[in-house]
């Protein structure tokens, strides 16, 4: 699953990258950390207005929702079953690009999960890429809130988190317009591949977690 990345780009760099303006009033800032159960605001791009850059908050809230601790249970949406489930099947048409430079995952020494390392995952040179998204707009919040969708993990994932074997859907750049414009869920199920590279944080790194 995927509860923490980074997004380390000033907004005028994510603009000339994803050739968007930055919507009117929306600040955003590089971060190191981006907690998915902090439900921070953080830089996306959505189909109903994929010519702004704007933010949402990390962690699909329905508007039936009547708890926002419901939010805890929606930062990760499986890709093989968002249409069926009950807090995204109504915002399968609500699809989003969620901008980020690397993510963060564990992987177990041993079966309880005591022993482990963390890695940071990312493209080569720190690039910008998107994982797939889905959001609705929540009323009490006034604001958009996101899941980011998650899929069978390829090779170097299913080494890395070797518990649950998952990982966020990466969209290639090619892809990005594609999964805007609502291409079949299908065509992102599955094991996708892209140029990950993985580095393991050391022991003085992880007292930032």
């Amino acid at each position: 699953m995927c509860f923490s990345y980074k997004q380390k780009k000033e907004g005028l760099v994510l603009e000339k990258q994803f050739k968007v303006s930055k919507k009117s009033g929306v600040i955003i800032e590089p971060v190191k950390i981006v907690n998915g159960f902090d439900h921070p605001e953080t830089a996306i791009i959505t189909n109903t207005e994929n010519e702004l850059l704007q933010t949402g908050i990390w962690g699909l809230l329905p508007n039936w929702a009547q708890d926002k601790k419901h939010q805890n249970f929606t930062l990760n949406a499986r890709i093989e079953d968002v249409t069926t489930t009950s807090s995204f099947k109504d915002s399968i048409q609500n699809r989003c690009l969620v901008l980020a430079n690397g993510f963060y995952e564990w992987q177990w020494l041993n079966s309880k999960g005591t022993n482990k390392k963390k890695f940071e995952i990312g493209l080569k040179n720190d690039e910008t890429f998107a994982f797939a998204g889905i959001y609705e707009f929540n009323k009490s919040l006034n604001n958009i809130t996101f899941s980011i969708l998650t899929t069978q993990a390829n090779d170097l994932m299913s080494q890395i988190h070797n518990t649950k074997k998952r990982m966020p859907v990466i969209l290639k750049r090619e892809d990005e317009t594609n999964w805007l414009q609502g291409a079949n869920y299908n065509e992102f199920s599955f094991p996708y591949e892209v140029d990950l590279i993985a580095n393991e944080i050391e022991d003085n790194q992880l007292r930032l977690f």
